[in-house]
């Protein structure tokens, strides 16, 4: 069993992380850091709560931590956990820069410590489903992969770190973190990068919409973010030489998670067959529709993994280096929009 200790307890702590933890076989939420209240303690009995990432880091017995605080706390956090010997789990992005990122995945390196960053959407079904398309060729070649997180938002969160102007705000490096990562997971390093990164909402001090091509030899990536979708555009696009997928709709675990359901059972991450995608392909001047069963999705899977890669049973899935490239992929695509032009990715 490996005693775990949570940093911070707030939505990401509560709903994407401690449910998931306690989920998992052979992981043990041990502790929680929470500057008040006991909440955590409420819900898991048996957790210890303590006031301080100090405190925690005294605890021999844990042997993993997971930082799910804001952004600007993330490199400093993640430092001293690695520095106290302590295996790490960080949410996404890792940091807030390339630099803090590079020192970390040094840092992890030369301790012998496992880094991983909370890439939970690659276990979303929709993204499982698109990944086993591509990978069997069932589109053929693709020539357009579009990847969106349309919302209606229109009001701003006073007080919400999230949409300060300080380091790591913004939906670029919230849900721009995921959509980046889930295409280079599919088509790798991009030849260049262009973007229109902006603020839609009146008053807003940091960015709320994005438009992010990755460029490849014959194909593209586009990554769209918006906070005015009344009416949702699809979830995933594809164009492939042979056929096209369309897929609608939101895999079901965050809806799930705020409701304060923990995983498990048959129909976990299930999604319903009226929002199953579309592939329509084009086989000798054939065409042929057919849905598309989305695969099951399942967060637990990458607590499974970081299990395993702890215990020497599996190799690492989400590596600092993949994080870095995110990373990268990002500071080139603010340096793309402020400057109005494709800037190669390197």
């Amino acid at each position: 069993m490996l005693d775990v200790g949570l940093v911070g307890y707030g939505f990401a702590g509560r709903a994407f992380h401690a449910p998931i933890i306690t989920s998992v076989s052979g992981l043990r939420l041990a502790a929680v850091v929470q500057r008040t209240g006991s909440e955590a303690a409420e819900r898991y009995p048996g957790v210890r709560i303590v006031r301080s990432l100090e405190e925690l880091l005294g605890i021999p017995e844990i042997g993993l931590v997971t930082v799910a605080t804001p952004n600007t706390t993330h490199f400093d956090f993640a430092r001293q956990c690695l520095l106290a010997g302590k295996h790490l789990v960080v949410d996404k992005p890792f940091a807030t820069s390339y630099g803090e990122g590079s020192e970390l995945a040094t840092i992890a390196r030369e301790t012998g410590r496992i880094l991983s960053i909370y890439q939970n959407r690659r276990w979303d079904g929709d993204f499982k489903t698109v990944r086993k398309l591509v990978e069997k060729n069932s589109l053929g070649p693709i020539v357009l992969y579009e990847s969106h997180f349309d919302r209606y938002r229109p009001h701003l969160h006073p007080g919400a770190w999230r949409e300060r102007n300080e380091p790591g705000s913004g939906l670029l490096f919230d849900l721009g973190t995921h959509l980046i990562d889930q295409a280079m997971l599919l088509f790798g390093r991009p030849d260049a990068v262009s973007a229109d990164i902006r603020r839609e909402r009146g008053r807003a001090v940091v960015d709320d919409a994005f438009d992010v091509t990755l460029r490849y030899p014959s194909m593209r990536a586009l990554l769209r973010v918006t906070m005015f979708a009344s009416a949702v555009g699809p979830r995933f696009l594809l164009h492939g030489t042979n056929g096209t997928y369309v897929k609608y709709g939101l895999d079901p675990q965050e809806e799930a998670l705020k409701r304060g359901e923990t995983p498990g059972g048959e129909e976990w991450g299930k999604e319903e067959t009226a929002s199953y995608g579309i592939l329509t392909t084009n086989e000798a001047d054939k065409i042929t529709t057919r849905a598309i069963p989305t695969e099951s999705g399942d967060y637990r899977a990458f607590y499974e993994n970081v299990r395993d890669a702890i215990l020497g049973h599996a190799p690492l899935a989400v590596i600092p280096e993949q994080a870095l490239d995110v990373l990268c992929t990002i500071e080139l695509a603010r340096e793309s929009s402020a400057r109005g032009c494709t800037i190669p990715w390197r």
